[in-house]
């Protein structure tokens, strides 16, 4: 099978998620372009990567000649007419119709062959291959914050997925020195699919008043978790975790063990999304 030879990446989105991206990609060696149409959110996304790129610096990751090499290999940009390359990566909004709206213009400026792949967490690769003309070209490839340092990118096929760009893709996140996993398209996909209880379960309790979201987090981070679902859940976003839980409920057929959970609601509410507004289940500085 044939491998797609890839050189420059566009990733659409510059929040987090688009930014950690870019950043991947420029350091493994792709040209890059950044788009999004704010450009404030631009800004952000270059002073975000030239923050990471620095703590790097600091200690001894790379030199001050390869952190300028990777700055150098991105293009910011909101015209959507600069979004051509081998491979499209869409970060944006979990929103179906949107993502299939971004890939329609995406596919009028490139070649019919352009690979378009979506990072979404959740959505369904098939539903949102549906909404477009070469859904064979279409593919997840999910990557997990933040990306410059989380190992792990499940690639999703599609019904309609092209065989070899699957397999492009693989020799590609390998060569961004990350673990590729293959899975087929299906309601959360691997880790969020898994992970849901982890959430679910220490929202239960707290909200039945067994324990507090503080002693849960020292309970499981104590018995080997990296980090507490709460701690977690507000890293992420709780808007972004919320909605997650809510498209594998209902894809599932609404499950009561998977319902998404009211306290965490309440929270988005109260524009409450955790490390992004300062405020979460924790109060950031």
């Amino acid at each position: 099978m044939e491998i797609r030879k890839i050189e420059t990446i566009v990733v659409c989105g510059a929040g987090t998620m688009g930014s950690g991206i870019a950043q991947v990609a420029a350091t493994a060696g792709y040209q890059v372009v950044q788009f999004d149409l704010n450009e404030a959110v631009l800004h952000a996304s270059r002073q975000r990567i030239q923050k990471n790129l620095e703590k790097s610096l600091e200690k001894g990751k790379i030199t001050s000649e390869q952190s300028q090499e990777i700055l150098n290999k991105i293009q910011f940009t909101n015209q959507l007419t600069d979004c051509k390359g081998e491979l499209i990566i869409e970060a944006i909004i979990e929103k179906k119709e949107a993502k299939i709206n971004l890939f329609n213009q995406l596919i009028e400026a490139n070649n019919p062959d352009t690979i378009l792949a979506s990072n979404t967490s959740s959505i369904s690769i098939d539903a949102i291959a549906a909404g477009i003309p070469f859904p064979g070209q279409l593919v997840g490839l999910h990557f997990f914050n933040p990306a410059p340092v989380m190992k792990l990118v499940e690639i999703i096929q599609g019904k309609a997925t092209d065989p070899a760009i699957v397999a492009t893709l693989v020799a590609l996140v390998q060569s961004m020195q990350k673990k590729p996993v293959i899975c087929k398209d299906s309601p959360g996909f691997i880790v969020n699919r898994v992970a849901r209880p982890y959430y679910l379960e220490a929202m239960y309790l707290v909200q039945s008043g067994q324990t507090h979201f503080e002693q849960a987090d020292q309970v499981l981070e104590a018995a080997g978790f990296k980090m507490g679902p709460f701690k977690l859940m507000d890293l992420i976003g709780l808007d972004i975790n919320y909605s997650v839980s809510t498209i594998v409920w209902e894809d599932l057929g609404k499950p009561e063990r998977l319902r998404p959970s009211v306290i965490q609601k309440n929270k988005i509410d109260q524009g409450q999304f955790g490390v992004k507004t300062k405020k979460g289940f924790y109060e950031y500085e």
